[in-house]
């Protein structure tokens, strides 16, 4: 459910006065804009804790604690804007960074497609988004270093192969976030994250190989735990020992979920509202086309309570939402902010993305591949021989024309099963094909982040070997 007006939404109704007073703060810029000419701003502002710690062999490599406060405001005058950030949240620091906005925007061109969002589509996400865990913030230091040690400690004690370690990590966020703008709005809420990862090296003979495995959520309570990371990683990193060569061909190939999330972000990259209004991504202009397999559902929801990509409002102060960008193959929308849309004579779909320097940009919230039906083992099975991709190397895709081209690893399908490690391979299609050739998806999707899929069969791709 969505509410116009400035009433906080789910966990966001309960912000600490830090959050609350930083809103104030925003609205109080705004003010400020418009009192020294700006005929309608915007001001985003953050202030938040980071936590980091990287163990290697046991020992302590790196650590690191440390606060940030920012602000970003972009001003403009009739259709010219104008943008400017400090880290200085005194009154005079917000000044200054206003009237440099105003400045910049007197010497821009005029731009018939800037300006704020309609009133009417101002307004939040009502639900609770379960962003913020006090978890996260009450861990103590000791705990966390414990953590990442207690992770590569096991990993190394799974098989004597394992030998050496490139390190565990954790690492945590807690985060305020307020935005105002000219027309009313104003809102915050907060955000908390924390990870886990260990990264194992194994040796056979003249076989060296690294592999790793994270864990990541909102709440520590969320996260598994350190001994499952460490053998996650230690059963990766072995079955990427001794790996062969195989020869050129054309065959099936199948993304584990790690690396089939790597294709959703490609479709990001096309249906961002900024390639297509540049004509620079293979999907302009496709709008009610089938660009992919009937299997193929991508969906971009901001709603879905605990994830990496879910807030109450976009960075326009626009509610979040549910938005099936292709539907069983079938293109269904871009993905804009308020002035792409403008561009292509669309509505804003509430993905308005910025940092607190910059431009507005456009962003996902959770955008994922809709789950399958199959298990792995029968997916597999339909697959019979070919290239189970494990990780990608290179950014060898090109969005206007759909050409893909990256190196990969992983392991070799034989009659339908896991049969060796496979390595200084490339797969090589166009995204076209390779949309249209989607013929599985297994039943795996699991969020480690704000983009995911489920494991991915592609009936036909170049594999070029020696």
């Amino acid at each position: 459910m969505m509410e116009v007006g400035t009433r906080p939404s789910g966990d966001a109704a309960v912000v600490s006065s830090a959050g609350t007073a930083l809103c104030d703060l925003a609205q109080q810029t705004v003010r400020l804009a418009v009192e020294a000419g700006a005929s309608a701003a915007e001001c985003t502002m953050a202030e938040g804790d980071e936590f980091s710690v990287s163990v290697r062999l046991g020992a302590v490599e790196t650590l690191k604690e440390s606060g940030s406060r920012g602000a970003g405001i972009r001003v403009l005058i009739g259709r010219n804007a104008g943008c400017s950030y400090t880290s200085d949240l005194s009154g005079e620091g917000l000044r200054a960074m206003v009237l440099q906005a105003l400045d910049l925007a007197r010497v821009t061109s005029e731009d018939p497609h800037a300006g704020l969002p309609d009133p009417s589509e101002l307004g939040k996400f009502t639900g609770d988004l379960s962003l913020f865990h006090e978890d996260v913030g009450a861990l103590e230091t000791a705990t966390k270093i414990e953590m990442a040690r207690e992770g590569e400690r096991v990993a190394l004690a799974v098989d004597p192969r394992i030998n050496n370690s490139d390190g565990g990590s954790f690492g945590s966020h807690t985060t305020h976030h307020a935005f105002a703008n000219s027309l009313g709005f104003s809102g915050s809420y907060r955000t908390s994250s924390c990870s886990l990862s260990v990264v194992p090296v194994a040796r056979d003979g003249d076989s060296m190989e690294r592999d790793y495995w994270f864990t990541a959520a909102r709440s520590a309570r969320k996260l598994e735990t350190p001994g499952e990371v460490g053998r996650r990683a230690a059963e990766r990193v072995l079955r990427r020992l001794k790996p062969r060569k195989v020869s050129t061909q054309r065959v099936p190939v199948v993304f584990e979920p790690r690396a089939a999330k790597t294709l959703v972000g490609h479709i990001f990259e096309a249906v961002h509202g900024e390639s297509v209004y540049r004509k620079a991504s293979i999907l302009a202009g496709k709008l009610g086309e089938k660009v992919a397999s009937e299997k193929v559902t991508i969906i971009d929801d901001s709603t879905m309570p605990g994830l990496f990509g879910s807030s109450p409002f976009d960075d326009e102060g626009v509610p979040s939402r549910r938005t099936v960008v292709i539907d069983k193959g079938v293109l269904r929308t871009y993905l804009v902010n308020t002035y792409t849309a403008r561009k292509l004579g669309m509505k804003t779909t509430g993905n308005a993305s910025r940092g607190l320097s910059g431009n507005l940009g456009i962003g996902h919230g959770n955008l994922y591949l809709e789950n399958g039906t199959t298990t792995l083992e029968q997916l597999l099975r339909e697959a019979g021989t070919g290239l189970y991709v494990t990780e990608l190397m290179g950014f060898g895709f090109n969005a206007v024309t759909g050409d893909y081209s990256r190196g990969a690893t992983g392991l070799w399908i034989e009659n339908g099963e896991l049969a060796y490690a496979v390595s200084e391979v490339t797969i090589a299609a166009n995204l076209r094909d390779m949309l249209m050739g989607i013929e599985v998806l297994a039943d795996d999707l699991e969020f480690r982040g704000s983009v995911a899929a489920p494991t991915v069969l592609i009936r036909e791709m170049t594999v070029s070997g020696h």
